[in-house]
C-alpha cells in the first residue's frame, strides 16, 4: 500500500475535471475527490477540450470510451496543448483489455482505473498525481529562485567594499573579487589554481613574521575564524594594507567541507586616524573596554613584565553562551544593552591590574599579569562565573546568561601573543563543547584532544560520503515464546587502524558538525533494506532504529522517512522509531506533530532509555506511543540493588496502564529474563540471548 504525504503547506484549491458521459459515473467520481480540490465536470465530451482549457486544471479524470468521442484521442489534444502540456490525464474505463490500457497510458495518461470505482483507490491516486504535481512545481520554482539567487550572489560579490578569496578544500584560490585583486596585486585569471597563502601574504604588524591564513584554520577546524590580531596584507604590487575580518568553511548540501572563503577589508585608515583619535582607536564605542588594537599592547607590556619578575601571564577568552540567539531573538537594542551589562560584571569581578578588553560581537579577553600560581587563575575564572548568575534586567524583563572561558597561560603554553590567543580560543573551544558555562585550561592534552577529533572528523565524513558507516542487528526476544521479532539496528564506525569508535563519539560529533541528518538517512536507509530483504525470505522481522534529537526535530524529518521507506518498499508495520525522553524535552507540539504524523503511518513508536530523563507523564500519555524500553543500567543492576528493581517494576506497571509493549534492555542472565517476564515484560533484549550481529550473521538465526 503506497502512503500519501500529509499535506503541510497552504495552497489554492486543486483543480479537478470529470469528463464522462455517464452521470452515474460522473457522481462516483466526484463523491471519490470532492476533498481534495474543486471538481468541474462535463458529460459532452465535444466540450471538453474547450473546458479544460479555460480551467487547466492539474488533474483530469477522463472515460476512454465516450461514444463518438475516443479520450485517447482527447488526451492527445490536452498533451500537445502547451497550456494543459503538464495537466495529469487519468483514464477510467470498464474494459480490462491490458493493450487498452498500454495505448492510454501510450498516449500520455497518467494512471488507469478500472470501473466499478473503487472510491479510497481513487481518491489515493488522485491524491498522489495532485501530490507530484505539486512537488514538480515547487522544484521548478526552487530551480528558478537558485539562479536568480546565483546571479545576485555573484553581482554582490564583485560590487561589494570588503575583499574576498574563494579556496577550495586543500586551500587552494578558486575565486577573487575586484576588491580583491586590488588589495592583492593579483589577477583573477593569475590567483585560480595558486595557494591562498601566495595569493595573500599575511604577516604580523609588528614582528613581520609570516601569519597563518584564516582560510587554513577554518578548513582543519570547520568553523569560522578571525584573522590574527595586527595582521598586515602583502601586495604583489608593493603595497601593504593593514587588514581584519573573518574566513569561514565552505559545506554543500551534504554537509561535506568543499573550501573557505575569506572576507576582508582594508583598516589601514582606520588605524592612521586611531593615532589622532585616541580614545576611538583605543575603546570599544559600546562598552568603553579596550579594543583589540589596545589589547595587542596591553598584552605585549603584560609578557614583557611578568618575564621581568620571572612570573606568569594568564589570557582568558570569554564568550557568552548561545548569545547570537538572543541577539537575533530580542533585537540588537536589547543585545547591545546585556553587551554592555556583562562588561560592567566583568570588570566588577576582576583585579585592578587586569585589563579586560571586547575583542568581538560576544567575546572578551581578559589579561592577568603576574601571575605566580595557576590558582590565581581558577579564582579569578570562577568570579567571572558566579557574578553572571543573577540575572540581567532590562525593561523589567530578567534575562539568564552564562559565559564560557578559555585559558592560555605564558610562558608555560605560549610563547607569542597570536600563540596565546589561539590557545586560549582552542581552550574555549572545549569549554563550548563540555556543556558550556564552564571554564577550561589550555594543555599539550587539550592540542591533542583537538587533533584526534579532528582524525575522527575525518573518518566520520568519509564514511558519510563513501556510505561506509556499519549497520549490526542485535536480536529482540518474544520472552513467551523465545522467537526473535524485531532487531535493533546499531551503528558502527571504524578508525583508520580497524577499530570500532564508541557510537557515542561518532554520533555527538556528526551532531555537532550538523552531519547528523545524511548519517541518521543512512543508517534508516541500510536497516529499512534489510527488513525488506529478510521480508521477502519470509522472516517478518521488524527493525527498530534510533532517532537523534538533532535529527528528529530538523526540518522534513517525515519526509526523510517517508522517501526512504518508498525507496526500499518497505511496510510501515516493519518499521519502529526508537526516541530518547531527551527528545520529549524539545518543543512539545512539535514533537507531538511529527510523531502524530508517523505513527498514521503505521510506523511504531518507542521511548529508548526509559527512566533515564525527565519527560512527563502527561505527555507520555498524551503522544502516540507504542513501546517502552527499560533501560539496560536498571536492568542489570535488580539482581543486586533494590531500587533498580524497584524502577523496573514501576516501569512495568506504567507501561501496563498506558497499553504499551515493554522491552527490556541489558537482559545478561535467565534471572533478569525472569525476573523481567514476571512484571509482565514481553520481550527482551541482551547478551544472555545475543550480542549485535553483522547482517550476515543475523541472517544465520533467522532463515
Amino acid at each position: 500500500m503506497q502512503l500519501v504525504r500529509p499535506e503541510k503547506t497552504s495552497r489554492p484549491p486543486a483543480n479537478i475535471v470529470i469528463v464522462d458521459d455517464e452521470i452515474s459515473s460522473v457522481v462516483v467520481l466526484e463523491a471519490a475527490v470532492k476533498d481534495l480540490g474543486k471538481v468541474t465536470y462535463t458529460t459532452t465530451p465535444a466540450d471538453a477540450i474547450e473546458l479544460i482549457q479555460d480551467i487547466q486544471p492539474e488533474v483530469v479524470l477522463m472515460d476512454i470510451e465516450m461514444g463518438e468521442y475516443n479520450g485517447v484521442d482527447l488526451c492527445k489534444q490536452i498533451k500537445n496543448s502547451p497550456a494543459t502540456a503538464k495537466t495529469a490525464v487519468i483514464f477510467v474505463t470498464s474494459h480490462s483489455n491490458p493493450d487498452l490500457e498500454y495505448f492510454s497510458l501510450d498516449s500520455g495518461g497518467i494512471d488507469f482505473l478500472t470501473k466499478p470505482i473503487n472510491l479510497k483507490t481513487c481518491k489515493m491516486r488522485v491524491a498522489n498525481q495532485l501530490a507530484l504535481y505539486y512537488y514538480a512545481k515547487d522544484l521548478e520554482n526552487a530551480k528558478e529562485e537558485l539562479y536568480n539567487e546565483k546571479e545576485q550572489f555573484k553581482a554582490t560579490l564583485n560590487s561589494i567594499g570588503d575583499g574576498v578569496v574563494a579556496t577550495d578544500a586543500q586551500g587552494i584560490v578558486t575565486f577573487l573579487n575586484p576588491i580583491a585583486e586590488h588589495m592583492t596585486g593579483w589577477n583573477a585569471v593569475d590567483a585560480v589554481g595558486k595557494p591562498i597563502e601566495l595569493v595573500m601574504d599575511l604577516k604580523d604588524a609588528t614582528t613581520h613574521e609570516k601569519s597563518i591564513n584564516p582560510a587554513h584554520l577554518a578548513l582543519e577546524e570547520n568553523r569560522i575564524v578571525a584573522m590574527a590580531l595586527n595582521c598586515q596584507l602583502y601586495s604583489k604590487s608593493g603595497n601593504v594594507y593593514r587588514v581584519e575580518d573573518s574566513a569561514a568553511p565552505i559545506v554543500d548540501e551534504q554537509n561535506r567541507l568543499r573550501g573557505a572563503i575569506v572576507v576582508f577589508h582594508d583598516v589601514s585608515e582606520s588605524i592612521a586616524m586611531a593615532v589622532k583619535m585616541n580614545h576611538l582607536a583605543n575603546n570599544d564605542q559600546l562598552t568603553g573596554l579596550p579594543n583589540r588594537i589596545l589589547l595587542h599592547d596591553r598584552l605585549e607590556q603584560a609578557i614583557k613584565v611578568s618575564k621581568q619578575n620571572r612570573l606568569m601571564t594568564g589570557l582568558m577568552l570569554i564568550d557568552i553562551d548561545n548569545f547570537k540567539y538572543l541577539n537575533d531573538s530580542l533585537g540588537h537594542h536589547i543585545g547591545d544593552i546585556l553587551i554592555k551589562q556583562v562588561a560592567m560584571r566583568l570588570e566588577f569581578a576582576m583585579d585592578a591590574n587586569c585589563t579586560l578588553a571586547r575583542v568581538g560581537g560576544d567575546e572578551f579577553v581578559l589579561i592577568v599579569p603576574n601571575v605566580r600560581e595557576i590558582r590565581q587563575l581558577n579564582t579569578i575564572a570562577t568570579d567571572m562565573q558566579e557574578v553572571m548568575q543573577k540575572p540581567f534586567v532590562i525593561e523589567k524583563q530578567e534575562y539568564s546568561l552564562s559565559v564560557s572561558i578559555g585559558i592560555s597561560i605564558n610562558p608555560t603554553d605560549a610563547e607569542t601573543e597570536g600563540h596565546m590567543m589561539r590557545n586560549a580560543d582552542v581552550a574555549m573551544f572545549r569549554a563550548k563543547k563540555q556543556g558550556k558555562q564552564c571554564y577550561c585550561f589550555f594543555s599539550q592534552n587539550l592540542e591533542q584532544d583537538l587533533h584526534e577529533r579532528i582524525e575522527l572528523e575525518k573518518v566520520l565524513r568519509e564514511a558519510i560520503d563513501k556510505n561506509t558507516v556499519e549497520v549490526v542487528f542485535q536480536p529482540q526476544i518474544d520472552m513467551a515464546t523465545q522467537q526473535i521479532n524485531s532487531a535493533e539496528a546499531l551503528a558502527r564506525l571504524k578508525d583508520k587502524n580497524g577499530n570500532n569508535i564508541p557510537p557515542p563519539k561518532f554520533i555527538g560529533l556528526a551532531e555537532e558538525l550538523g552531519l547528523i541528518d545524511l548519517l541518521g538517512q543512512q543508517i534508516l536507509r541500510k536497516s529499512c533494506t534489510a527488513a525488506k530483504e529478510w521480508y521477502d525470505k519470509g522472516k517478518e522481522i521488524r527493525v527498530c532504529v534510533n532517532v537523534s534529537a538533532l535529527q528528529f526535530c530538523s526540518p522534513g524529518y517525515f519526509d526523510q522517512v517517508f522517501k526512504i521507506l518508498e525507496e526500499t518498499n518497505l511496510r510501515t508495520s516493519m518499521l519502529e522509531l526508537e526516541v530518547t525522553e531527551t527528545l520529549l524535552m524539545q518543543d512539545i507540539q512539535v514533537v507531538e506533530e511529527i510523531l502524530r504524523d508517523l505513527s498514521l503511518t503505521g510506523i511504531f513508536i518507542a521511548i529508548d532509555d526509559f527512566g533515564t530523563g525527565y519527560s512527563s507523564l502527561s505527555y507520555l500519555k498524551r503522544l502516540p506511543v507504542d513501546v517502552l524500553k527499560i533501560d539496560q543500567s536498571f536492568v542489570r543492576d535488580m539482581l543486586d540493588d533494590k531500587q533498580s528493581l524497584d524502577i523496573v517494576k514501576t516501569i512495568s506497571d506504567l507501561g501496563h496502564s498506558l497499553g504499551l509493549k515493554l522491552v527490556g534492555e541489558g537482559i545478561e542472565t535467565a534471572e533478569h529474563e525472569q525476573i523481567l517476564k514476571s512484571f509482565g515484560c514481553q520481550i527482551g533484549q541482551g547478551y544472555h540471548y545475543h550480542k549485535p550481529l553483522a547482517k550476515k550473521d543475523f541472517e544465520t538465526i533467522i532463515l
